[in-house]
């Protein structure tokens, strides 16, 4: 973590999964919490923020008044309201804040219209796109900063999204936002899927549902560790793992035979591409 962000005031409007996951980041990191304030409409979530010590409030006005990086963590629907909001309340600012967007397609044009002050400032943007695995401290997380955006600027993201993040991806052109959203942001729930489909496969060849969960979700955790820590490139491992004539080849042959590469492919692309018509329609709305 970086002495410029330990320094900084955060604010984070919204206070759901990802944004509790980043704040837990921050505080396992040593991050002072009275120099994060939560703004969060609902009183569960609130409380939950409270209990980690960080300020909270139900008032994103108030959360976000002296804040140096604000983070804004709500949903797609709601973030044209957030944003005009926060740019009605900021007009006596001398200063702006840095906006940290991880509202899934909402555009850098867009969130410059809705944060444009009555003066004609508008604040410096960076979108994110971080992934679940986040809650647990190994997510992976891909930024588009904005033309305005100084490095210094950038260096207090890519620290903040370390908090939670193995993997932080700088892009060199806005549309892989959305190209992240299909890999990486909504990655992990492929890969749930897959675990789900060889439980249940499992289950068909005599196991019972706890045996076949426990061997699932450890062949799953040390192939993904082998993935990780080797030097070795996906395709090689699973060369590695098959044995000419064998069973391993014989499932990849029945995964070859069913498409299972466009499959994967279509998967992603779907994904991605509704991150974009997310956004085209917001931006209309």
């Amino acid at each position: 973590m970086t002495s410029q962000l330990k320094k900084s005031k955060l604010c984070f409007i919204g206070g759901g999964n990802m944004a509790g996951a980043i704040i837990g980041g921050l505080v396992t990191k040593g991050i002072d919490k009275q120099n994060v304030y939560v703004s969060e409409p609902w009183e569960v979530n609130r409380e939950k923020m409270a209990a980690t010590g960080v300020r909270t409030t139900a008032s994103n006005v108030e959360a976000s008044q002296d804040a140096d990086l604000l983070v804004l963590a709500v949903k797609p629907q709601v973030t044209r309201g957030v944003c005009q909001e926060l740019a009605g309340a900021w007009a006596e600012r001398t200063s702006l804040p840095l906006i940290v967007s991880i509202a899934a397609g909402i555009t850098l044009q867009s969130l410059k219209e809705w944060f444009k002050l009555a003066d004609g400032r508008t604040p410096h943007i960076i979108r994110v796109m971080p992934n679940t695995p986040a809650l647990l401290g190994e997510g992976a997380s891909g930024l588009f900063a904005s033309d305005d955006v100084s490095q210094a600027e950038k260096d207090l993201a890519e620290a903040l999204m370390s908090s939670v993040s193995k993997v932080v991806e700088w892009l060199d052109r806005e549309e892989l936002i959305d190209a992240v959203t299909g890999l990486s942001g909504s990655g992990p729930a492929y890969f749930f899927a897959m675990v789900e489909h060889l439980i249940e496969s499992g289950i068909s060849l005599g196991f019972t549902r706890e045996q076949a969960t426990r061997l699932a979700k450890q062949t799953c955790f040390g192939a993904g560790k082998m993935l990780v820590e080797s030097s070795d490139e996906p395709a090689q491992l699973r060369i590695n793992v098959t044995s000419p004539k064998g069973t391993t080849e014989a499932a990849l042959k029945s995964f070859e035979a069913s498409g299972f590469r466009d499959i994967v492919d279509k998967a992603v692309k779907a994904a991605a591409n509704r991150g974009k018509e997310l956004g085209e329609t917001l931006a209309k709305s």
